[in-house]
């Protein structure tokens, strides 16, 4: 892949321990549903996700999806880089592959424990896709933003209603005046912002 990829990644405050939002999100097809799923970002197609028998749950693993976009046949293989149950997951684009807005990318979760439940971080990095980047640069961030956006609202939505489905605010507990949509220091004393509410998700 371009070593100058282009990156997106949005993080949710789960009510459930890391051992079980990672069991939810290790099920790729599952975690991946909204690829099957029509929508008008998939030009009224959806995706087949296919495992091996690994089921894409170890290094090395092969999860591959395949079908019709706006008429025009897709497909893509995926490979598991990074397995660490239940913090770390990453997979990878190989070989050749046909998308249309996005070229080969790299995927991720990251899972932080919390006193009531857990942080689900989901990122992606992506390059333009080989032939007509064009509609890379046009459609690309929004979709990277859209995958990204999905995979945390299918999480939240089985954890929690679906009304609650939402993206951490962080705050500080010496200053809880202070507040933003990302983990980081409190500007005032220091110290480390925590997630206490959600606001929902894009």
């Amino acid at each position: 892949m371009n070593k100058t990829l282009k990156h997106y990644e949005n993080s949710i405050f789960v009510t459930a321990s890391q051992t079980e939002v990672f069991s939810y999100v290790d099920d790729h097809a599952r975690f991946s549903s909204h690829m099957s799923q029509s929508s008008w970002l998939m030009g009224g197609g959806r995706m087949i996700v296919a495992v091996d028998e690994s089921q894409g749950q170890k290094i090395g693993s092969h999860i591959r999806l395949s079908g019709k976009v706006l008429g025009i046949k897709l497909f893509l293989d995926e490979v598991v880089t990074h397995y660490d149950q239940p913090h770390l997951k990453v997979w990878e684009t190989i070989g050749d592959l046909k998308l249309l807005v996005i070229g080969h990318y790299r995927m991720g979760i990251e899972l932080k424990p919390q006193p009531a439940g857990s942080l689900l971080r989901v990122f992606i990095d992506y390059d333009w896709p080989k032939n007509n980047a064009w509609l890379g640069r046009l459609f690309g961030g929004v979709y990277a933003k859209w995958c990204v956006n999905q995979m945390l609202k299918g999480v939240n939505g089985h954890f929690t209603s679906p009304k609650t489905s939402l993206r951490a605010v962080y705050t500080c507990p010496m200053h809880p005046e202070i507040k933003q949509d990302q983990a980081g220091l409190c500007p005032k004393c220091g110290m480390e912002l925590v997630p206490v509410e959600n606001k929902k998700l894009d």
